[in-house]
């Protein structure tokens, strides 16, 4: 019988993993409406911790590295995004944006949040007060942007009653979540805005690259050389520390960005090994999440319609990262 997984050493790791996300998320649900107010705190921790593996699950599956063929990828990463969100979008679609992400070395995004909101002033002041308070109110209005595009968009057309099918479900599963309990419902709110927060510092600071709204495949301006030194001048591992084993879990050894980028194919068990055999400790393109989280407070409203990401100070550099903006609007589940 031909394996099942892409790679034999990523049986257990990849099946530990997807059961405690597939399993956990509907634990963790049933947690939210209970009386004690512990078991409450921690169907909160465990709906976020799943939200936030299911979508880089979603990220394995798109680069083909948890399953040996294709199709099983696919419906695997249909599954993550009907878990967190993203099932507005086609995995197909999702694919297809992230791998030229990949291959030009570049944000390519599907819609420009910045023009959107420089042209509408009323919205703008209203995102940028909730970024202010720490709420990612950008990522929500490129999840709306998402479902807006079939009615929109002549060329999107034929998904609308995909989209209205999805709405409707999703609509109801939550009508029932509300009826059973408000507690669960208002709770399982707060731990989706706690996993799009976690997404959101993720994706903020792992590159400076330049970003492309391209909804079609228009390919992006030849404006500079962007080979494969340029990618790793302009990727950056953004850890907890090179040793937080588990720490570093949190977002599924995502963080460890630029062994990512060398070899798209390692899957996420790998990560931590393969970074330590290709950079030395000092790499500068790692920046801990301590150096970050003070970047993430003071740049909190100027990154929303800033002209690029900021830049990185050198090693050693006493607040080197503060100067990095970061990004917003990126995320691999609204690239459609």
């Amino acid at each position: 019988m031909k394996p099942v997984f892409r790679y034999e050493d990523g049986v257990w790791p990849n099946v530990a993993a997807i059961a405690f996300t597939v399993i956990g998320w509907p634990v963790g649900i049933a947690l939210l409406g209970q009386a004690s107010g512990w078991l409450n705190a921690l169907g909160v921790l465990l709906v976020a911790q799943t939200l936030v593996w299911s979508a880089y699950f979603i990220h394995e599956f798109a680069h083909h590295a948890i399953f040996r063929t294709g199709p099983a990828n696919e419906r695997w990463g249909a599954l993550m995004s009907w878990i967190n969100g993203s099932c507005f979008a086609s995995f197909t679609d999702l694919r297809r944006k992230h791998m030229r992400h990949h291959v030009e070395r570049a944000d390519v995004i599907t819609f420009d949040a910045q023009a959107f909101l420089r042209a509408h002033p009323l919205i703008r002041r209203t995102v940028l007060a909730l970024e202010w308070a720490y709420i990612p109110a950008v990522e929500f209005v490129m999840r709306g942007y998402v479902i807006a595009l079939p009615f929109i968009s002549e060329k999107k057309r034929a998904a609308r009653g995909r989209v209205v099918a999805i709405a409707i479900v999703r609509i109801a599963a939550f009508a029932l979540l509300g009826w059973w309990s408000l507690k669960a419902l208002f709770l399982y709110a707060l731990a989706y805005l706690i996993f799009v927060t976690v997404l959101r510092f993720a994706d903020c600071f792992q590159h400076t690259y330049d970003a492309y709204p391209i909804l079609d495949d228009t390919p992006i301006p030849k404006d500079k050389v962007r080979d494969r030194v340029y990618e790793q001048a302009n990727t950056f591992s953004d850890v907890v520390s090179l040793d937080a084993k588990w720490f570093n879990l949190v977002w599924l050894n995502f963080g460890f960005h630029n062994a990512h980028h060398e070899r798209p194919t390692a899957p996420w068990y790998r990560l931590p090994a393969f970074h330590r055999e290709l950079y030395p400790d000092d790499y500068a393109q790692v920046i801990t999440v301590r150096e970050l989280l003070r970047s993430f407070h003071i740049n909190r409203v100027k990154r929303v319609l800033a002209a690029n990401y900021g830049v990185v100070q050198p090693a050693g550099t006493p607040g080197r990262a503060d100067g990095f903006l970061g990004a917003v609007g990126v995320s691999f589940l609204t690239a459609v």
